[in-house]
């Protein structure tokens, strides 16, 4: 195998065409070996930049989230102040309802006090204002203030056993009373 080899080595030494083949290759290898160079040169390259790139990336990307913090902030503020005014509206709607609901409470309250009886304060103030003035005209109408004075100021005068005896034979005659019936409290008297 050697020796065909050989022969067909120098047949191609020989020949012309044989050289060109040669130069071919040679040709071939010289432009791999400067493809791969340029290769070789363009991965450090990328390399080399790569840094610069990677950190202009990283002040696009700071810059952009300071532009959307800012933006969703503003969003943020808007949607605050959407939502509070809401509460306000709500608060304001919750807060008519609940004077509605106590006025409507204190209605039926004093109409449930008118009818089993109970004064209200205004017929208390008036009831007042009425016996001050009637305090008023005993004690003009009474001959000094001083001798109204004293007569309310004295004792009662002290009863002997003897008044007491009859006094519980009158009572022991005297029919049962009837049971008190509460009233409904007078309507003011207009003045004809």
């Amino acid at each position: 195998m050697v020796k065909k080899l050989s022969r067909i080595a120098a047949k191609q030494a020989a020949s012309p065409a044989g050289l060109l083949d040669s130069q071919l290759a040679s040709s071939v290898k010289d432009s791999a070996q400067q493809i791969w160079l340029a290769g070789m040169g363009a991965f450090a390259k990328a390399q080399a930049e790569g840094g610069k790139v990677f950190d202009a990336l990283v002040k696009e990307g700071v810059s952009l989230q300071r532009k959307t913090q800012s933006v969703a902030e503003e969003k943020l503020g808007d949607v605050t102040g959407k939502m509070s005014s809401m509460a306000s509206e709500v608060t304001s709607k919750a807060g008519a309802s609940w004077d509605k609901l106590e006025n409507i409470f204190e209605e039926r309250t004093a109409k449930a006090l008118g009818k089993l009886g109970v004064p209200t304060a205004r017929d208390v103030a008036e009831l007042t204002a009425r016996v001050e003035a009637l305090s008023a005209a005993v004690a003009r109408l009474s001959k000094s203030p001083k001798a109204a004075a004293a007569v309310a100021a004295a004792p009662a005068p002290v009863k002997t056993a003897a008044a007491k005896a009859p006094a519980k034979k009158a009572a022991a005659k005297a029919p049962a009373k009837q049971p008190v019936v509460k009233r409904a409290p007078a309507k003011k008297a207009t003045a004809a």
